[in-house]
């Protein structure tokens, strides 16, 4: 076998090779859990807070405007916000993070009032 052809051939093997292999699992895009990004959000967003300041969460569901008091993560693509309506009545919404739409405002506490903090609870 003259020495070209043998060059030429590991040349091909090579790409073959390439060609075939799959990425390896590190070079793969770790799978974001969307739930997850939303709760560290607003984590962030009260670990900034002064102490005469709380968060304000809301979110709209049609007609219905919900001040939101603690979020609970089920699964991975899944929210429960727990809150109060504008009549003070309890209530909450199921919903998936993809059709969630929260609006965050950031509003100062009354002289002697203490202020909110959104409890944040992860599915164990």
């Amino acid at each position: 076998m003259a020495l070209g052809e043998l060059t030429k051939q590991i040349a091909q093997q090579a790409l073959l090779n390439a060609t075939t292999d799959k990425p390896a699992a590190a070079e793969k895009p770790a799978a974001e859990n969307p739930a997850s990004v939303v709760m560290g959000q607003i984590a962030a967003m009260q670990k900034q807070l002064k102490e005469d300041e709380e968060l304000f969460v809301t979110v709209g569901t049609g007609a219905e405007k919900i001040r939101v008091m603690e979020v609970f993560m089920p699964s991975p693509h899944v929210l429960v916000l727990s809150g109060i309506d504008a009549d003070r009545n309890r209530a909450r919404v199921i919903s998936s993070v993809e059709a969630l739409q929260l609006v965050c405002k950031v509003g100062k506490v009354a002289a002697g009032a203490k202020a909110t903090r959104i409890g944040l609870v992860a599915a164990k």
